[in-house]
């Protein structure tokens, strides 16, 4: 099912912000390259931009990533 992440057995925040242009590929770069994990384990991926109004999460499904992505209207995340 699109965009199941209950299923995640880990979750990794990324700590300080990213760049949030990145997308799939970028981020699944960063994890392997900046945390020597494994992008394609049963893993949600946490990253949150410089203004904290946005957050971006990676998880591999099984057959491809999901990406999902939110930007709140006012306020930001506690990060």
């Amino acid at each position: 099912m699109l965009g199941d992440i209950s299923k995640a057995e880990k979750l990794y925040v990324a700590c300080g912000y990213t760049d949030m242009r990145k997308s799939i590929d970028g981020l699944a770069s960063m994890v392997q390259q900046n945390f020597q994990l494994n992008p394609f384990q049963n893993s949600l991926f946490l990253f949150c931009g410089r203004r904290r109004d946005r957050m971006k999460a990676l998880y591999w499904e099984g057959d491809g990533f999901v990406l999902l992505y939110k930007r709140l209207e006012s306020g930001n995340f506690q990060w």
